[in-house]
């Protein structure tokens, strides 16, 4: 009998061991599997809060806990007050700028002065560079102040700003790792914490590849290949239903005209050896049209559309409304997309003091509404805005302010700083109501 009693005892507790061992293996699992584990986890992008967690006290996890929670109805409570972003809607925004708070320097503020290429025009105009913070590059003065690109408070109000606009997608200006523009330093790094801030406001993020020092057909399958691999898989990557069923991410082409038609075919036609096309990093590639002759390089290059940047109407073929109609009829005909770009207005004699003639006065808005109405006319298949924050060239949107310094500043007076952004979102509702008779 005893020997009886002894043997489910022992089996008993070895009961007990193998739960609790269980239970330590699953709690384990959970807090690595945690369903708030996120594509943040992707590199480059921050890590997530509950792994954070591990190292605090369990009073300090509810404290977070609760802020957290609170923080994110604060959050939903201003996306109710914003428009819903239309993602047809694109407008192209900057990160070069840098001041000493963050960048310990100013950059893209203190731009210089260009010359004129013609040496006894150039005689006639200053030149040099500016000095911020009251003397910038720029004609209008920016409500944030001479910010800088990679401040998280300035992104969070861009993210605001664009929302309140009802802007879906920013086309970010990019140039590949440790490259930059002749006036600025890398920006690259910016990009996570874009894609961060912009995913909380429900804003997809595309790109404006520039014509970095040495672009051909080679280092640009590289650099898609870079991008998509780092941020493909993030929410907040733009990506856009195709005809053919294929969800594929946008690609701005700026100056793409730089590369002849031979060498980009080598990138973008199906029939060639190297091609991007049917690999995971195929996507839709959208050429800048200049002049007219400009289509037919396009074509022959493969392309996937064109898009028309300059805010100046009459600058260029491209850019001149009138033709819109035309340009989209062969678009058509070629199964290409058609996005022409529209500005508020246009002026760079801040930085080019010899470029008046292609001021476009703003007329309080009125510029603005005549681009959005012919880019309407022409049934595009996207609208972009040059530009959100080209400071430099007096194309943004972004609230600005009147400033009285010896550097006289043009504002957007008798009107609020948030003019165009509601004109902006006037159009976009327009936009969208349109789109859905074309679709009938």
């Amino acid at each position: 009998m005893a020997r009886f009693k002894r043997k489910p005892c022992i089996t008993l507790i070895a009961l007990v061991l193998l739960i609790l061992a269980i239970t330590v293996f699953l709690s384990e699992l959970i807090s690595r599997d945690s369903p708030f584990s996120s594509p943040a986890d992707i590199k480059g992008f921050p890590k997530p809060e509950s792994q954070e967690n591990r190292n605090k006290k369990p009073e300090e996890i509810k404290m977070s806990s609760a802020a957290q929670s609170d923080k994110d109805a604060e959050l939903e409570a201003t996306l109710r007050k914003f428009p819903p972003p239309n993602y047809y809607l694109h407008a192209f925004y900057y990160t070069w700028y840098g001041n000493p708070k963050i960048d310990g320097k100013y950059i893209h503020w203190d731009h210089p002065q260009l010359p004129h290429w013609d040496v006894k025009v150039a005689q006639g105009y200053p030149q040099g560079r500016h000095s911020p913070p009251d003397d910038i590059g720029a004609n209008f003065y920016p409500a944030l102040g001479v910010y800088s690109s990679r401040d998280p408070s300035v992104i969070e109000a861009h993210m605001q700003q664009l929302r309140t606009a009802a802007i879906g997608v920013i086309a970010v200006s990019w140039y590949p790792p440790n490259m930059k523009d002749d006036n600025g330093d890398s920006t690259d790094d910016i990009v996570p914490l874009l894609f961060e801030v912009a995913h909380k406001y429900h804003i997809k993020v595309a790109f404006h590849i520039e014509p970095y020092k040495g672009r051909d057909e080679v280092n640009m399958f590289t650099n898609v290949k870079y991008i998509i691999e780092k941020y493909g898989e993030h929410p907040a990557f733009f990506k856009y239903l195709t005809n053919t069923g294929k969800l594929l991410p946008l690609f701005y082409v700026y100056d793409s005209y730089l590369l002849n038609s031979e060498q980009w075919a080598k990138l973008l036609k199906h029939t060639e050896t190297n091609s991007i096309r049917d690999t995971p990093y195929d996507a839709i590639f959208i050429a800048l049209l200049v002049e007219e002759k400009d289509k037919r390089d396009i074509l022959t290059a493969g392309f996937d559309g064109v898009y028309t940047y300059f805010a100046t109407n009459g600058f260029s073929y491209g850019s001149t409304q009138r033709n819109w109609a035309s340009i989209k009829a062969f678009c058509e005909d070629n199964n290409l997309m058609f996005i022409p770009s529209v500005g508020p207005g246009y002026i760079d004699t801040s930085i080019r003091p010899w470029n008046f003639q292609n001021t476009r006065n703003r007329i309080n808005g009125k510029y603005y509404e005549t681009s959005l109405s012919a880019a309407l006319e022409a049934r595009p298949d996207f609208i972009s805005i040059t530009s959100f924050n080209e400071w430099h060239e007096g194309t943004q949107i972004e609230m600005a302010i009147p400033k009285t310094s010896q550097t006289v500043y043009l504002d957007y007076l008798p009107n609020k700083p948030s003019i165009y952004l509601e004109i902006t979102r006037k159009w976009a509702a327009i936009f969208g109501g349109e789109r859905r008779k074309w679709q009938e």
